[in-house]
């Protein structure tokens, strides 16, 4: 039983907590009895939160874990994220995150025709109404190619980011979550439309004063102002947000502030 008084192998993270590292497969005795001699340890140790990464393989552990006083913090296709809070205060633990992000895509040709398209599926399905193409954005994507990812793959058009134009913030939207969107100008680099048969029913480039015009876009007020933001934009009466490329203060890592320039 001595291995059972061993404790698991983990890391400190930056704010007393433990993360557990759970790299063999053991039966619920062993699971139990390890668990225990940790908390023990971290509590004598003056830790805080413990995180436990559980693998899909390892999900046989969850209600041990939760019968400990563990919780949920997230969960993921491959694995899912318990945590335990060790001092008897009120946790500091942070939420999951707690956010989805969006990207319009506003592609205009220098006829001043806006890409627009007609969805198959979802709210605007069997509508008729031409939308700007629009996409969720990718985990470890920057919003400026997720802007140009969707329009290449919903309608064959490369481009080239030119601003950020605006962005919208709501809530209680997909499961529950709040939603970020984001509104983006881009330049194309082909003109040639190849639409995304799946997905997309039509496809086109249309005049942007037509596309603003559309009842439906007339009717409802944000979709109306993103529209007076195009055309204020193709007659260069409006400033969105250029990207430019930053390291962080804290991980040296390369990332894209967004501002005007002007």
């Amino acid at each position: 039983m001595e291995e059972y008084r061993q404790v698991f192998e983990a890391d400190e993270d930056a704010y007393g907590g433990m993360n557990v590292h759970i790299k063999d497969s053991m039966d619920s005795i062993k699971f139990i009895a390890m668990l225990r001699a940790s908390i023990s340890q971290w509590t004598n140790q003056g830790k805080k939160g413990v995180w436990i990464k559980l693998h899909i393989e390892y999900a046989h552990l969850v209600n041990d874990a939760v019968k400990e006083g563990f919780w949920y913090h997230h969960a993921e296709a491959t694995y899912l994220m318990l945590v335990y809070w060790i001092p008897q205060t009120p946790h500091t633990i942070p939420a999951n995150a707690s956010h989805r992000v969006g990207i319009g895509a506003l592609v205009i040709n220098d006829n001043g025709e806006v890409l627009v398209v007609q969805e198959k599926n979802g709210t605007f399905k069997g509508t008729g109404v031409w939308k700007l193409p629009t996409g969720v954005v990718d985990e470890g994507e920057d919003i400026c190619d997720a802007a140009i990812r969707e329009v290449h793959e919903e309608a064959g058009i490369k481009a080239e980011f030119v601003e950020l134009l605006a962005f919208r913030q709501s809530h209680k939207s997909f499961f529950g979550k709040s939603d970020l969107f984001f509104v983006c100008m881009l330049k194309p680099l082909v003109y040639n439309i190849q639409k995304q048969d799946s997905e997309i029913e039509g496809a086109q480039w249309m005049a942007i004063e037509e596309y603003a015009a559309q009842p439906f876009i007339k009717k409802h007020e944000m979709f109306n102002k993103i529209a007076e933001i195009c055309l204020a934009k193709k007659d260069n009466k409006y400033n969105g947000f250029s990207k430019v490329l930053m390291t962080s203060a804290f991980s040296n890592k390369r990332t894209y502030l967004y501002y005007s320039q002007n």
